[in-house]
């Protein structure tokens, strides 16, 4: 990559300290991100015939739900401004079986990288599409002012000449040579007849009248183009069609062993080629109608082929693919049924891991450079079940720290979307104070660290179940507490929360 450079680039601390900020604990797995994150870079920067030798190096994330596995990838991608898709391995079946075909999962990839480029490529042509969108909502608010419209509907016509029998040779109607003058498109000059048509002159009084009538439409679109930059018009209401996108159904879908796939496909190629729905009328305020033409309108001005060829790069480079529950396709007997089906996916998957070319509607997509990560709990079966090649693909393992009551304390209050913040900004809409006590931040996380030890461990995802249980009745009369303030104190969890977990049947109450 000829511009890359890697002072721009985020360091492996500095990615730490960014996840820092939305995940708790699970250092080793932070560490081992950043670095692949890091090796990811420095690769580009690397001469030609050696960077391509240097291949990714794939992830495996071991540990049960709720520990922060896909937040991570999530999170990494985002910092790297790379695409990223998440799937489920067991939502793949090996060829000839119901299901969707492990290829599917580039072309998403691809359908990601595309859109995150083409969003890119608008925010920068933003700016120079604010104009022509002004001058659209001024033709709506006042048609034929436009001078600019004038002139494309009575200005000049095509000027060209026509030579010879305009019937033809071999026409039994002749007539003699045609010209149309380049100079004048109403001049028509014959050999048979030299008699011209000139074209009607306007007399000074209709002249100053369309003159004084210009004055007038200008100064009136000045006007309300002060009235619309104002932001005075924003409710007035316009008609204007709208241009229903048709997808177009892509040939892959044929290759699709998915038959939501294949039916999606065929019901867009049939709107494409019914040409139904295309455009309609729609009745709608300024505001809307500014949002509606400034997406119509840079979807034009929009290269197509630029974004995808940009995009195809940035997938073969950049692009993260997380497979998560892979562990679910992992089999310790594979002679049974089920076990020859899951061995199956994972001869499917592992061409794709490796680096094979796979067809999309944008290109073909090489994959040798995209990084998988695979995640599982590895409860039932150990990654060793997995079938050797597919092991070797995965060169680094991590294993994920299950959660505890000093976890679960900081979950709950530090990361910028913290649990805790996000119930008081929710119950704020409401004109409701709500304040947690430390009291209150330390018996949540006990009782989750308890539910979670006596029952399936899921993480931290316990504690939304827990949060949702002791704030039930204040959300649900919410707006009777309007104006007040309420503090949550280890009483008021205790009695929301004691008699759910000293029954013996805790799924009942707490998932």
């Amino acid at each position: 990559m000829e511009n890359f450079n890697l002072e721009n680039c985020l360091t492996p601390k500095q990615v730490v300290e960014k996840l820092d900020s939305y995940i708790i604990g699970q250092e080793k797995a932070k560490k081992c991100v950043a670095v692949a994150l890091r090796n990811r870079n420095r690769r580009l920067m690397l001469p030609e015939e050696i960077r391509d030798e240097v291949a990714p190096k794939n992830i495996l994330m071991i540990g049960p739900t709720g520990v922060g596995k896909t937040e991570i990838a999530r999170r990494l991608a985002k910092l790297a401004g790379s695409p990223f898709l998440k799937v489920e391995a067991t939502k793949y079946t090996e060829v000839g079986y119901v299901g969707r075909d492990v290829e599917s999962m580039v072309r998403d990839l691809m359908a990601v990288g595309f859109n995150l480029v083409k969003n890119e490529m608008k925010e920068q042509l933003k700016e120079q599409c604010a104009p022509i969108v002004e001058e659209k909502l001024l033709d709506l608010l006042l048609p034929g002012t436009n001078k600019k419209d004038d002139k494309k509907k009575s200005g000049d016509s095509p000027k060209f000449n026509v030579i010879g029998n305009i019937f033809g040779n071999d026409s039994p109607i002749q007539a003699g040579v045609i010209s149309i003058s380049k100079e004048s498109p109403f001049l028509i000059k014959s050999d048979d007849s030299k008699t011209e048509e000139k074209p009607v002159e306007k007399t000074p009084e209709q002249l100053a009248k369309e003159e004084e009538d210009k004055k007038t439409n200008a100064s009136t679109r000045e006007k309300f183009r002060a009235m619309l930059r104002e932001g005075k018009l924003e409710e007035r209401t316009v008609e204007i069609t709208v241009h229903n996108e048709v997808k177009s159904p892509g040939f892959e879908m044929l290759n699709s062993g998915n038959m939501e796939d294949f039916a999606e496909g065929i019901s867009n190629l049939q709107n494409m080629l019914n040409g139904s729905g295309r455009t309609h009328r729609k009745t709608v305020t300024i505001k809307q109608a500014r949002e509606i033409l400034t997406q119509e309108q840079l979807e034009n001005m929009v290269d197509k082929d630029k974004v995808s060829d940009e995009a195809k790069k940035r997938v073969e480079q950049s692009g993260i693919i997380f497979i998560d529950e892979i562990d679910k396709i992992a089999v310790k007997n594979s002679y049974s049924g089920q076990g020859v089906s899951r061995e199956g996916v994972q001869r499917d998957i592992l061409p794709i891991v490796e680096g094979c070319d796979v067809n999309t509607k944008w290109g073909v997509i090489n994959t040798t450079h995209i990084l998988f990560i695979g995640a599982g709990a590895f409860s039932i079966a150990a990654p060793s079940d997995l079938i050797p090649e597919l092991q070797g693909r995965f060169p680094l393992r991590v294993e994920l720290d299950s959660l505890h009551k000093d976890e679960f304390k900081r979950i709950l209050t530090e990361p910028k979307n913290a649990l805790i913040k996000q119930y008081e900004a929710l119950l704020g809409t409401e004109g409701v104070t709500v304040n947690f006590d430390e009291s209150a931040v330390d018996k949540m996380a006990s009782f989750a660290e308890e539910v979670n030890s006596k029952t399936e461990n899921i993480g931290a995802r316990r504690l939304h179940t827990i949060m949702e249980t002791v704030l039930e009745e204040l959300s649900f009369d919410a707006d009777s507490y309007k104006g007040q303030t309420i503090t949550i104190d280890s009483e008021f969890v205790e009695k929301k929360l004691n008699g759910i977990v000293e029954n013996q049947d805790l799924q009942r109450y707490i998932l």
